[in-house]
């Protein structure tokens, strides 16, 4: 029976370290691990083992992992998508009350008020602190996944008026949204008539600066901003005019930096946004369930890099794994020499994502390792894997 070696290279909350069975040993002292688990540790300069088959994040960014590297080298990276979304939604809640009520201007008041006098000084000073409901107030809600779902459905709740925009949304997810959101197909109109806007994408190439200069341009007066999501996703140089010209009311952000910092009517909160047992309980539960699934099974969920795969629990005598390049007569090669070695095929799945694909064929009859070397041979074939 095979035992798999699992590297830690975080605390990983215990309740998903329990998870593992028998055939797992875990620890941030594995040497050549079959698997990752991370929480925020930079790996962009680590020394992957040819051992190692899967990262896997006990969170949603992956913004730490070496994504490009990962798909070379045939390593699957999975990530924990939903699991901390209640955690962050709560955060939006709080960032909506900070956006629109002066709470923490008027408890640092209160807290440097010197009279003996504090009820009739509350009393009389109270009113250079008003601030508006949000019932009634127009949400933009940018990108509807798990996080973007349950923050829309709660700005329904508190009796704001939601408008939607996801540039990837997908015909789940389109069918999950709340009906008493609004879609909208471009985000200049979200922009237009929300009072607040609240963005829920990953970071990457495509979603760089998803806020910039132009759609600033076209904000809604006095529109207050929420980024709970990534640094990186917002133009802050653009952002930090339209503070200095008071024509953005408040910029809210989960992820601090040198310039966030010194901006006018900025909040910086310190990357609270997952920072719940709950939240990190979810993360780790979900990436030890994935990775126990992958490297017994050899389906792929929540990937980042390679296409979500899955023909259940393993129970041929040999199911074949090929990560490779989505290339031209791919699949011909492998079926070829899967032939030529007089092998039937019982089942086959292809999938392919974004330049990468992924090919599982469950066999019944006995392989010889050499297999596994043909069809590692082939040009564009990132990793085979033999399971029994």
């Amino acid at each position: 029976m095979a035992i798999y070696k699992i590297k830690t290279l975080n605390n990983i909350s215990d309740k998903g370290l329990d998870l593992f069975d028998d055939d797992f040993i875990f620890g941030p002292d594995i040497e050549e691990p079959d698997a990752i688990l991370v929480r925020s540790a930079k790996m962009h300069d680590y020394n992957f083992s040819k051992n190692t088959r899967m990262v896997a994040r006990a969170g949603s960014g992956t913004n730490n992992i070496p994504i490009e590297k990962c798909s070379e080298l045939g390593i699957i990276v999975c990530n924990s998508p939903g699991a901390n979304a209640n955690a962050v939604k709560e955060e939006v809640l709080f960032a909506l009350l900070l956006g629109t009520r002066k709470f923490l201007e008027a408890m640092a008041w209160v807290k440097n008020t010197k009279s003996d006098e504090i009820e009739k000084e509350v009393e009389a000073g109270k009113k250079a602190f008003v601030g508006s409901e949000l019932r009634g107030k127009k949400l933009g809600v940018i990108g509807l996944g798990a996080v973007g779902q349950l923050v829309a459905e709660m700005g329904v709740s508190l009796g704001m008026d939601v408008y939607g925009y996801d540039p990837f949304i997908t015909l789940r997810g389109a069918l999950r949204l709340d009906t008493n959101v609004t879609y909208l197909e471009k985000l200049e109109d979200l922009m237009k008539i929300c009072d607040f806007i609240t963005i829920h994408v990953p970071y990457n190439e495509g979603t760089k600066n998803i806020i910039n200069k132009e759609l600033l341009d076209l904000a809604k007066p006095q529109m207050t901003l929420i980024n709970l999501a990534r640094g990186g996703l917002v133009d802050l140089e653009a952002l930090k005019e339209k503070l200095e010209k008071d024509q953005i009311n408040k910029y809210i952000c989960d992820f601090p930096s040198r310039e966030t910092l010194a901006m006018k009517n900025t909040i910086n909160i310190p990357h609270l946004g997952a920072s719940s047992p709950e939240s990190e309980e979810n993360s780790a539960s979900m990436a030890v369930r994935q990775m126990m699934d992958y490297l017994k099974n050899g389906n792929i969920k929540n990937s980042v890099n390679y296409p979500a795969s899955d023909m259940g629990i393993c129970k041929s005598i040999h199911r074949i794994t090929v990560a490779h390049k989505n290339i031209p007569n791919m699949l011909g090669q492998i079926t070829n020499i899967i032939a030529e070695e007089e092998i039937n095929i019982s089942n086959l799945i292809n999938n392919h994502r974004n330049g990468w694909a992924y090919t599982m064929i469950d066999i019944d009859s006995e392989v010889k390792e050499s297999l596994r070397h043909k069809l590692n041979a082939i040009d564009g074939v990132t990793r085979v894997r033999l399971i029994k």
